[in-house]
């Protein structure tokens, strides 16, 4: 019979000597060799995988990739659910897929780069270019390859894995794969941790999850000509004042807080009062209850701004019955904050990894797909595929796949370690 899984009693007692016990396996360093010697082929996947447009809403096709190569490397209940999530079981022990606990293996299938983007991909010695070839065609390649070198091996697990390739977690894609997995997915509740690939390294690991919220102000008025209908209430100017008065105010550095405003739209011509003023803003913080009071100056800011109209014009009465001026504040993004306590598991498990390795780690606070189940209370964090990358989110972007299989190394030990194994 397979060991069970390490309890939460069991690893920070001897985290090290079990992490070293597995490294140690002949299966194991049959599964790594496979590593080793595939990297051509994971190239191709990877550049394949590149190539393939998959902005946030639009990952059908990548999804479909995806479930190919899980349906072709073997694992079991391989399915894309309506989002567009793909899941992929690797069963070692007699068990029901949603009843038993398990653990999640995730990378996210899309990327910042919208439909008509040039997606050709080259190589240059060692590095890969295109855009998106790190971030994140490198964190899919890396759950395929360990799917693939454990489906090989003779390796027994005491813990099921599901492998999960999800959708929306660039910009406004607001996590919605991976809310939906821990909200309306069979395995929503088996899940007990997940393992989040993302970009390339093996430099960090992700405690904790920076939370944002992103809203779109938009003012409305009148409009008129430059000329003819001066004096009437401007929205780009009224949208310029109540973020400028925003800006100005303090944000603590601890827990760091930020905001920025991305994005502005607004006007016709030089020669015209535009009718509408819109603009993105993003407020970030360690602290759910910082953002929250970021949150409620900005709408102060905007009311006040508001609320300094001439009456006649807030109410609809101006000279020729002209439309109000009014402003609407709609939330287009919403990520938790959270945090992983220190005693946790899997942040127990990477430690010794990368300790086994000789790796020098540091923790990091970011925003990925680990938000949700952190937020939920279960265990998770996100690890870089291994290799380099740069020029992520550009058209310059690259992956250097130089030290790819120590990235490769360190996720199967980790994930090892959590399910528990023997040969």
């Amino acid at each position: 019979m397979p060991s069970r899984p390490p309890s939460n009693t069991d690893v920070p007692a001897l985290p090290q000597q079990e992490i070293t016990r597995i490294a140690e396996m002949r299966a194991v360093h049959s599964a790594l060799l496979y590593l080793h010697n595939q990297e051509m082929e994971f190239r191709r996947w990877q550049r394949e995988l590149t190539e393939i447009a998959a902005p946030p809403f639009g990952e059908a096709a990548r999804s479909e990739w995806l479930a190919t190569r899980f349906t072709a490397i073997g694992l079991e209940s391989v399915h894309t659910d309506e989002l567009g999530n793909v899941f992929g079981l690797l069963r070692k022990i007699d068990a029901t897929p949603g009843s038993d606990s398990m653990i999640g293996m995730s990378a996210h299938l899309d990327t910042v780069f919208p439909l008509g983007t040039r997606l050709e991909t080259r190589e240059e010695g060692n590095r890969l270019l295109g855009p998106g070839i790190s971030d994140n065609a490198a964190g899919l390649v890396a759950i395929l390859a360990v799917a693939s070198a454990l489906k090989r091996s003779p390796l027994a697990l005491a813990t099921n894995v599901v492998f999960i390739g999800n959708v929306g977690e660039e910009g406004e894609g607001n996590l919605r794969g991976m809310r939906h997995i821990f909200a309306s997915s069979p395995w929503q509740n088996s899940i007990q941790s997940l393992l989040v690939v993302d970009g390339a390294g093996t430099d960090t690991y992700v405690t904790q999850a920076l939370g944002s919220r992103r809203f779109e102000i938009a003012f409305r008025g009148p409009g008129g000509h430059s000329w003819s209908d001066f004096g009437v209430p401007n929205p780009l100017v009224l949208l310029c004042r109540a973020l400028a008065r925003f800006s100005e105010g303090a944000v603590p550095d601890s827990p760091r807080t930020t905001f920025n405003i991305g994005v502005m739209h607004g006007g016709t011509s030089v020669n015209s009062i535009p009718e509408i003023a819109t603009a993105r803003v993003d407020l970030r913080s360690a602290s759910m209850r910082e953002l929250y009071k970021l949150e409620e100056r900005l709408r102060e800011c905007v009311s006040e701004v508001w609320s300094e109209v001439p009456l006649a014009y807030r109410a609809g009465e101006s000279p020729g019955g002209s439309s109000k001026v009014r402003f609407t504040i709609e939330s287009i993004g919403d990520r938790p904050a959270a945090e992983l306590p220190e005693s946790a598991r899997i942040l127990k498990v990477v430690r010794a990894v990368d300790a086994h390795l000789r790796i020098k780690s540091i923790p990091r606070l970011a925003s990925t797909d680990a938000n949700v189940p952190l937020a939920l209370g279960k265990e998770a964090t996100t690890i870089g595929a291994g290799g380099d990358g740069g020029g992520a989110h550009t058209l310059r972007e690259w992956f250097d796949c130089t030290n790819r299989d120590l990235g490769l190394k360190r996720i199967l030990l980790t994930l090892l370690a959590l399910t528990g194994v023997n040969e």
